[in-house]
């Protein structure tokens, strides 16, 4: 395959698998309030990423960063919660492409850094930002920053839990394992 058929192939690929994320991201398995859900939108960008590498991961996630934000009705207080729990959070999923090429181990740790990249994004946007509107949750009386936009953010950590977990699944089988790997499937 030559570089401008690999190129046009990358480039195809992402606007595919960021459409499926930005479509899984509205079937909920459930949903905080003011926004936070347990979804598997973080899955299609963390697979492209590991098939694509780290800069082709970034500019996928950037790319659902924006589209998230435009078409899912995002809540923001400023564009500085625009840039924290949008643009760099999920642009943060392209951190997996750490793990390109480089078998199961680094699916895992691909898959984790991404996932765990766009957690401590929203947990700290959630802590310095939404900090001020604190309210209980969970029935639990908050009144640290840290604390509550950990807690706040738990449906994102266990929605990145289930990302790795699909991943390892999937790399055990061989079609997409070869595909995870960046291997030819045909």
């Amino acid at each position: 395959m030559n570089k401008t058929h690999n190129a046009v192939r990358a480039m195809v690929e992402g606007a595919v698998f960021v459409a499926i994320a930005e479509i899984l991201g509205y079937i909920k398995l459930w949903h905080m309030p003011e926004g936070g859900s347990i979804s598997l939108m973080m899955l299609p960008i963390v697979i492209y990423a590991l098939r694509w590498g780290l800069g082709q991961g970034l500019l996928a996630g950037f790319a659902l960063g924006i589209l998230d934000f435009m078409l899912s009705g995002g809540i923001a207080i400023g564009w500085q919660s625009i840039l924290g729990d949008y643009m760099v959070a999920i642009t943060a999923l392209g951190l997996a492409g750490l793990g390109h090429k480089k078998g199961f181990p680094g699916i895992l740790l691909g898959s984790v850094l991404g996932c765990l990249g766009r957690f401590i994004s929203i947990w700290i946007t959630g802590a310095t930002l939404w900090g001020e509107y604190m309210y209980d949750i969970y029935g639990l009386p908050m009144d640290n920053e840290l604390i509550y936009s950990f807690l706040y953010n738990l449906p994102v950590l266990i929605s990145g839990v289930i990302t790795v977990v699909i991943c390892a699944v999937l790399y055990n089988i061989k079609p997409t394992q070869k595909y995870m790997l960046g291997e030819d499937i045909a």
